[in-house]
């Protein structure tokens, strides 16, 4: 196993570990450096690999060159929060599919914000370590939607809504 730590310019450190045999790659975004520890564990423990960003402008600046297949947010957040960082993820035509899932204790406006801002899945603090795997693993595992030039006519049978 080994252990790696990326630095972006201007920024500290980012916590990136590489796993072997992984299940996919996870962009957690949180403020609380604990709440990271926690949720980097859970995840690594179930076989992801989880690179960790402080706060929204660190996410936009790492999102590129990490690649996750799914990202985590708190909402509140310094610099960027998350509902506004999901937006400009959205806006981005590298990024608009990635599965986005706020991970905080949210209220009803911030939910109603959330979806408006194409966010995919909400899981509220306090969680379960097994509600947070459980949602992971369905985004990760969602049909992607087709290439804006695809005529194929893909569907989202057997796609959990909601």
């Amino acid at each position: 196993m080994e252990v790696g730590k990326t630095r972006t310019q201007g920024l500290g450190a980012t916590y990136s570990r590489v796993v072997s045999g992984v299940s996919g790659r996870v962009l957690v975004v949180d403020d609380n450096r604990v709440i990271r520890q926690l949720i980097r564990v859970n995840l690594e423990l179930e076989g992801f690999e989880v690179v960790t960003a402080a706060d929204g402008a660190e996410c936009l600046d790492v999102v590129h060159h990490v690649c996750p297949d799914v990202v985590t947010l708190d909402v509140v957040m310094p610099r960027l929060d998350g509902l506004q960082t999901a937006e400009r993820l959205r806006e981005d035509p590298r990024t608009r599919h990635l599965p986005v899932a706020i991970v905080s204790a949210c209220t009803q406006y911030e939910v109603d914000s959330g979806l408006a801002a194409g966010i995919d899945a909400f899981l509220a603090k306090p969680f379960e370590p097994a509600e947070l795997v459980r949602l992971v693993r369905e985004l990760m595992h969602r049909e992607s939607p087709p290439p804006l030039d695809d005529t194929r006519g893909a569907g989202r049978a057997g796609t959990p809504s909601g």
